[in-house]
């Protein structure tokens, strides 16, 4: 099985900046994020919350369009929220970067409430012809977002997948795969380890690059692939810890991003981009 792998703002997080840190001396743009996932053989790029588009002008949205094409980077957008005003606003977001989805996130623990929101936008989401992915994120559990999605019952609305946030709802990421991907419009690959503290009184979990770590990323490709879901995008996303200083951060997160699809490329986890592509311009690029 190979999926189209892409980039994702959360990637490279302390790139972009982190809230409560030291901004980074130069904080990563989109563009220049487009620029990136090329110049590594990729031609993809999600842009979540922490980038937020709607903050943008539509000329600003049009000139990161414009890069995107002249890259050969296809984009998707995401937001925090249900709101009806926020999915129609990043509805149309996706219209003018034509992104085949919008990720988002319930932020509320009110399922029946976040339903209801997500039923007055969806008409126009099938119109548009654009999926809302709704990502799992630990605020609800796994059989709360099944009933979720089996209640709307709509093929304009699925699950983007995380491997790692359910976590956050006391459930280990082979059940959470196995239960929402029926469901799966999107993925967000990002592997993780679980150590004991010091003191040996408690446990951490932290992130990894991508195939060093607990998640079981072949199990994960079968569990997909028997689901028939093989077409989706998958986003490598990173739990990169802090280290020392954010510019030091940084490098370490350069570095796993690197070492992670270097390994999704050697499991054939990932479509066989236009490498020359990213060989000729790899140096080029001044990041």
């Amino acid at each position: 099985m190979k999926m189209k792998l892409g980039l994702s703002t959360y990637t490279l997080t302390w790139s972009v900046g982190v809230p409560g840190y030291a901004r980074p001396q130069e904080a990563l743009t989109a563009e220049a994020l487009v620029k990136l996932a090329r110049s590594h053989g990729l031609n993809l790029l999600q842009i979540a919350d922490n980038l937020p588009l709607h903050l943008r002008t539509e000329d600003e949205l049009l000139r990161l369009k414009r890069t995107a094409d002249e890259h050969g980077v296809e984009l998707e957008v995401g937001t925090r929220g249900t709101e009806p005003e926020l999915l129609l606003r990043y509805l149309a977001i996706a219209g003018t970067l034509g992104s085949s989805i919008v990720r988002t996130i319930v932020t509320t623990p009110d399922l029946a409430a976040a339903e209801s929101h997500i039923r007055e936008a969806l008409p126009a989401y099938e119109a548009a012809d654009v999926v809302l992915a709704v990502e799992n994120h630990g605020l609800h559990t796994t059989g709360q977002l099944v009933q979720l999605f089996q209640n709307l019952n709509h093929a304009h609305v699925g699950c983007c997948l995380d491997t790692v946030n359910s976590f956050g709802a006391l459930e280990a990421p082979d059940h959470v795969v196995r239960a929402l991907s029926p469901y799966l419009v999107n993925l967000h690959i990002k592997d993780f380890d679980i150590r004991r503290v010091d003191h040996m009184m408690g446990f951490e979990i932290l992130g990894t690059p991508a195939g060093e770590g607990r998640l079981d990323i072949p199990q994960l490709r079968e569990i997909i692939a028997a689901s028939g879901k093989t077409g989706v995008n998958a986003i490598l996303e990173l739990w990169t810890p802090y280290a020392n200083s954010v510019e030091d951060t940084i490098a370490v997160e350069r570095d796993w991003m690197e070492r992670s699809i270097a390994y999704l490329r050697s499991v054939h986890f990932m479509e066989e981009e236009d490498n020359d592509y990213a060989t000729r311009n790899v140096e080029r690029e001044s990041l």
